[in-house]
């Protein structure tokens, strides 16, 4: 059933999923139709990603075939927001029902120390800048990275293909060129300042001194020779081989931190989700050093006390309550975020329904409250995501990044790689959860999460976008689950997000119900986007499985209808 048709107002004939009508709260409309088929879906932020993992499905791969294909293809059309000396976290669903996240998250280098940047005085809690901004831009703001090792233990684990042939999308692509979209010229533009101080990203991005227009063919020959080495050596290629040598050279020779030991030490690391329970489904995420499979589950937990459905999407009173569990979930998380290697973090606590239940009995519907931690961080936006299924029961639900924008804004000389800047999530002051420490991995608010219904997976899906991502995800949850939309709906939807004292709101959003929210005591920020472009899947009891991505990216969900010939039928020519 479709949303509008809930709610008693009927779509005209042949506008399938395309308008929002909520009487009482807020109308949008659809940008991107949805696909269906039943033997795979692939969705990512490109459509030369969710190509390169069709193709895979195509060739009798599986579902984790197809997602490390689109991760190293999105590294190549996607080079400002993912890349080999990155950081992911990957969630599996295997057709036996078990589920395991990988966490491939940067770490402090093995040289690092609370004392090895200077804090900028007077900068707030939250504000990790320093001097310099060298934990932010260079090569002092490189961690340990870990995507590259978690993709390759992914495919060797749970794949069928072997790695050269899931990379040849991504090294095809990055030897011929791709067309620059209007998305990436943008980021391009963004980014210019700090990318035209370095020689060789100022060659391949900023021509002549200007930003790559879009259409514009983008060839990177050297990455291309660079994953044509990881095809042929693995992750080994980076972590201890000529790759690793030439980007520790590249530390050694500009004052980075990562040193071959780094990249020799690094080890993924697998974990259980965590699982809440929410109206009889579900929810399953990562754990920390993830904070949203955390989170998520305590918002849900708190929301679990109200009649959603009933207050209806984009009202006053949605959005409100919306804002102050947000506000809720951000006061626990900056007490209790980080690795749980170095951190104790209390997540039993925060995911215990009483817990929820004391929180719920401080919050007001009639006004915002400020709220403090209820126990006894910064972070790039600039990610990518990624979901898909073979038809078969498995499924991968993942989001990889180099942090912020184009990373660290330099690539490494003779690789082609740009390098993440995680540095920036670290404290660089003493004493604190976040605080530097050798080895410790950075905290994330990556969400590629999955909602279960008597033992089966009904969704899975994920998106970019910083401390704005289980935010997101969270209000996609509730769209599905509360709201009863369709799939394209949830992902499109206008989105809000807090973590006080200022409400962003997306501008879709009317101005009668920003004014409610004002009269409530929120101070509102208007914006043209909350958080990336979400992509998502979503499992039918026939078998078949829709896909969709929304407008905030480039996304795009390429399904396979069709299948083999059925049995026994031959061709016969005439005679």
């Amino acid at each position: 059933m479709l949303l509008s048709q809930h709610l008693g107002q009927k779509l005209g004939e042949g506008e399938s999923m395309t308008n929002w009508r909520d009487r009482a709260g807020t109308k949008f409309t659809c940008e991107k139709q949805p696909a269906r088929g039943k033997s795979g879906m692939a969705v990512s932020n490109h459509p030369l990603a969710s190509a390169a993992g069709a193709e895979m499905l195509a060739a009798g791969g599986n579902a984790i075939d197809a997602a490390v294909a689109m991760q190293f293809a999105l590294t190549v059309v996607e080079p400002m927001m993912v890349g080999l000396v990155g950081g992911t976290t990957c969630h599996i669903r295997l057709a036996d029902g078990s589920h395991r996240i990988l966490d491939g998250m940067s770490a402090v280098p093995k040289s690092g120390h609370p004392d090895m940047y200077r804090p900028v005085p007077g900068a707030a809690p939250e504000v990790y800048d320093v001097e310099g901004a060298e934990n932010l831009v260079g090569p002092k703001s490189v961690a340990a990275p870990g995507s590259l090792r978690a993709w390759c233990l992914a495919l060797e684990r749970y794949g069928t293909m072997p790695l050269a042939d899931v990379m040849q999308p991504a090294i095809r692509h990055a030897a011929r060129g791709f067309a620059v979209t209007p998305y990436l010229a943008d980021c391009i533009k963004d980014a210019a300042t700090d990318l035209s101080k370095d020689k060789l990203a100022a060659a391949r991005l900023l021509p002549g001194g200007m930003p790559l227009k879009p259409g514009t063919r983008l060839v990177q020959g050297d990455y291309a020779e660079a994953l044509t080495l990881v095809s042929q050596q693995g992750e080994k290629a980076l972590h201890g081989g000529a790759l690793g040598d030439l980007l520790v050279e590249c530390m050694e020779k500009t004052g980075g931190f990562v040193s071959r030991t780094d990249l020799i030490g690094y080890k993924v690391a697998e974990r259980a989700p965590i699982r809440g329970r929410y109206r009889g489904w579900d929810i399953l995420g990562p754990p920390p050093p993830a904070a949203s499979g955390v989170h998520i589950t305590q918002m849900l937990n708190i929301l679990e006390g109200y009649d959603i459905a009933k207050l209806g999407f984009g009202t006053v009173d949605t959005f409100h309550l919306l804002a102050e569990v947000l506000k809720i979930a951000f006061a626990d998380r900056a007490e209790a975020s980080g690795d749980p290697d170095f951190v104790k973090v209390p997540v039993e606590r925060i995911v215990a329904k009483n817990y929820a239940d004391a929180r719920r009995a401080g919050l007001d519907l009639a006004r915002a409250i400020r709220w403090q931690s209820g126990l006894q961080a910064a972070e790039g936006a600039d990610t990518t995501h990624l979901t898909v299924a073979d038809g078969k029961g498995n499924v991968v639900s993942t989001t990889q990044t180099i942090n912020s924008l184009f990373g660290a804004r330099f690539i490494v000389p003779g690789t082609g790689m740009i390098p993440n800047n995680y540095m920036n999530n670290f404290d660089p002051r003493r004493g604190n959860a976040l605080s530097i420490e050798p080895g410790k991995r950075v905290t994330t608010s990556m969400s590629p999460m999955m909602a279960v219904r008597e033992g089966k997976v009904r969704y899975a899906l994920g998106l970019p976008g910083g401390r704005k991502i289980f935010p997101s995800a969270l209000q996609a949850l509730v769209n599905l689950i509360d709201h009863d939309m369709e799939l394209q709906e949830a992902v499109e939807a206008p989105r809000v997000w807090t973590e006080g004292p200022v409400l962003e709101v997306e501008h879709s959003i009317p101005a009668d119900v920003r004014q409610g929210l004002e009269a409530r005591g929120h101070t509102l920020k208007i914006m043209p986007t909350v958080a990336g472009g979400m992509n998502a899947i979503e499992f039918h009891d026939d078998g078949s499985m829709t896909g969709a991505a929304c407008w905030r990216a480039d996304g795009s969900a390429a399904a396979m209808g069709g299948g083999l010939a059925r049995a026994g039928v031959r061709f016969e020519l005439p005679r």
